[in-house]
């Protein structure tokens, strides 16, 4: 038993033989019982569970149960990699892992043997029903119930049969619809019992919901592909596209009052049944009466069955342009336009999507892309659906501010906190983006030591300004941006496992450029535009060969780099036909003069982006010294290894 804990079995058993010897609730609590258990006892009571039961139920029907874990194979899926993880730190802890469907029922179990054994004495397997209608208070059910983590210590468990057991749970939610799905749970002999058990469950099933997210970006992507490879995806504005399970996992053409009125049609919503074995004809059946269709079309990708389109009557057609709904107002005190996200490729369209998910869903998200591929223009999108004109949208760089300071930046301080503190104090970051979007750009360089304090304002909604003691209640939106790996991040010990669980709910993958296709000249017309209207020139025009080459390079520095090569055009051009050698050397990759190797060729004419005049150098040094790569590395002054991650970066090839 932890010694910090202010737990008392014997006065938590004596309230509780009061409590279920007594038909009726006292006046008084008793102070030895908290108040989540003493909720659940009352609850038990009046379900009519005995409190003198022995064990829990289990689903006896072997078939039954097998559907049963079958219905929640993404879920089981999900949890595999956390729980392979975990294993080998409970089979001689005298612990076992558990996971449990949305009903409450066990459907996988792992951990110590021994432990496990012991559990079949009260149904504590799988197959297993521990609602809290059948049990009582439980780490299960009363999660369950409650939707929030908790533990249930010996004598806190409503059924006497159950009190020789410590549990600690935690609720695992969809990444779309955000309603709870299942639960995770520790267990074992009251020697097992701490506290934070819980935070070990609550990162547990953060780690699953990441995984689930994933699982369901996979899904949704490969029916998006199979949607743009139909003959129809361009035929219809309206339409709803289902996975094989019957859940709407992408919308299109449906305008905002549409969706308000016709709940079903939300991203997450089981639509229809399971849609194996049923015909065309059956489908439009089982539609609400309120979705008038005009047509559905069976989806495979790679002779897969992927799902179905479902084509809506023109009443619920979208009536903008293609690319209005991604336009991003104004930020309130702002000096600034209109903003655009480009883009109808199905990466962009998916992460667009997931963008707008966000916002409504109301959860910390992560923007993970390359550099310069308009991450901070999602972070915006997010910002720019939430309610209200006037929330604040905050940027903090974390990698522009010193180690030292940053603390100070975020959550601000008091009068003489530290040498150098502005008289008055100062409020940080957080106090400023109350009740909007904070945006951490570079997250990934936020200092290890500072990590704990981030994932505590976040976890407790709360800030405490440096050198002060006052809790200060935060409302934020957390929208984390980062280039870098953080899962690698994690295993170099750079950043917490449990922060990244927190920050990544919803994680959000902005595609790079060379990976959009067509997007790479819409966003060409979309910047000669721009440039025509700020410089009061006419648009460029560009020729077959020049649209080829841009449509063919690979962009290394993304969306940031396109841009750039767009304004030059417009700086330097004495007319508006750019041709194939108007373009910079890195597009042309004209590398037949020794001369051009040095460092004033690369920069004289270039977009100025530092990724693609690092690219360029990479790849001339590797003409210059015919592919020898050892060579190259001694010339460009770094290791081999670096070397190879940069050419892996930039999709340079040897030859």
């Amino acid at each position: 038993m932890s010694k910090n804990s202010s737990y008392s079995d014997s006065y938590t058993r004596e309230a509780w033989e009061r409590f279920v010897s007594s038909s009726e609730e006292g006046d008084e609590r008793p102070t030895a019982v908290r108040d989540e258990i003493l909720d659940s006892w009352k609850r038990s009571r009046q379900l009519g569970v005995a409190a003198d039961g022995s064990a829990s139920h289990k689903i006896l029907d072997e078939n039954q149960l097998y559907l049963r874990r079958e219905r929640n194979a993404a879920l089981r899926q999900a949890a595999s990699a956390a729980f392979k993880r975990l294993e080998p730190h409970l089979t001689e802890a005298r612990t076992i892992l558990i996971l449990a469907d949305d009903q409450g029922v066990i459907i996988d179990a792992i951990g110590d043997e021994e432990v496990l054994d012991e559990g079949q004495g009260i149904h504590l397997e799988i197959g297993g029903d521990w609602n809290e209608n059948i049990i009582g208070t439980n780490g299960i059910g009363t999660v369950l119930k409650t939707g929030k983590p908790t533990y249930v210590h010996a004598s806190e468990h409503f059924v006497a049969g159950v009190q020789s057991w410590t549990c600690a749970g935690a609720p695992i939610y969809d990444p779309f619809t955000q309603a709870v799905i299942g639960v995770v749970d520790l267990s074992g002999p009251p020697q097992i019992f701490r506290q934070h058990n819980v935070a070990l469950v609550l990162a547990t099933a953060r780690e699953i919901e990441i995984a689930l997210a994933e699982q369901r970006q996979v899904e949704r992507t490969q029916l998006l592909e199979a949607f743009i490879m139909s003959n129809h995806s361009r035929a219809h504005d309206s339409v709803i596209l289902v996975d094989q399970t019957g859940r709407v996992l992408f919308r299109r053409g449906l305008e905002t009052d549409v969706l308000r009125r016709t709940k079903e049609l939300s991203v997450g919503h089981k639509l229809l049944p399971k849609l194996e074995g049923l015909s065309d004809q059956e489908i439009p059946n089982f539609l609400p009466l309120s979705i008038e269709t005009q047509g559905i079309e069976r989806l495979n990708l790679e002779g897969v069955f992927r799902g179905v389109a479902v084509f809506l009557k023109d009443g619920a057609k979208l009536q903008k342009g293609p690319n209005e709904a991604y336009k991003i107002k104004p930020r309130i005190n702002v000096s600034e336009g209109q903003t655009q996200i480009v883009g109808s490729s199905p990466k962009m369209v998916d992460a667009i999507s997931l963008a707008e998910r966000a916002a409504m869903a109301n959860v910390s998200v992560l923007i993970h892309g390359e550099t310069g591929v308009g991450k901070e223009l999602f972070a915006r999108l997010i910002h720019s659906q939430l309610p209200g004109a006037a929330a604040p949208y905050v940027p903090v760089n974390c990698a522009a501010i010193s180690s030292d300071l940053i603390g100070a930046e975020l959550f601000g301080y008091v009068d003489g906190a530290f040498t150098g503190a502005a008289r008055g104090g100062r409020a940080g970051k957080f106090e400023l983006a109350d009740k909007g979007v904070l945006c951490l750009d570079e997250v990934g360089d936020m200092p290890i030591e500072l990590q704990p304090y981030l994932l505590r304002a976040l976890e407790q909604r709360a800030i405490y300004r440096v050198g002060d003691s006052q809790r200060r209640p935060v409302d934020v939106r957390l929208v984390a941006m980062t280039n870098r790996n953080l899962r690698t991040e994690i295993e170099k010990g750079n950043f917490r496992r449990d922060l990244f669980y927190r920050i990544s709910l919803m994680t959000i993958e902005v595609p790079p450029l060379r990976e959009r296709g067509n997007d790479i000249l819409e966003l060409v017309h979309h910047f000669s535009e721009h440039f025509s209207e700020q410089t009061g020139q006419p648009p460029m025009v560009f020729t077959d060969k020049v649209l080829e080459l841009l449509a063919g390079y690979q962009w290394p520095g993304n969306v940031r780099e396109l841009r750039n090569v767009m304004h030059r055009f417009y700086l330097i051009k004495t007319d508006n036909v750019v041709t194939e050698r108007d373009l910079p050397p890195e597009i042309l990759d004209d590398f037949e003069n020794d001369d051009e190797d040095a460092l004033e060729h690369i920069l004289r004419g270039h977009s100025g982006d530092l990724e693609s005049i690092e690219a360029s150098a990479i790849r001339r040094t590797i003409i210059s010294e015919n592919g020898n790569l050892t060579k190259v590395a001694h010339v460009l002054g770094i290791s081999r290894p670096t070397l190879y991650r940069k050419m892996k970066r930039y999709h340079i090839r040897k030859n």
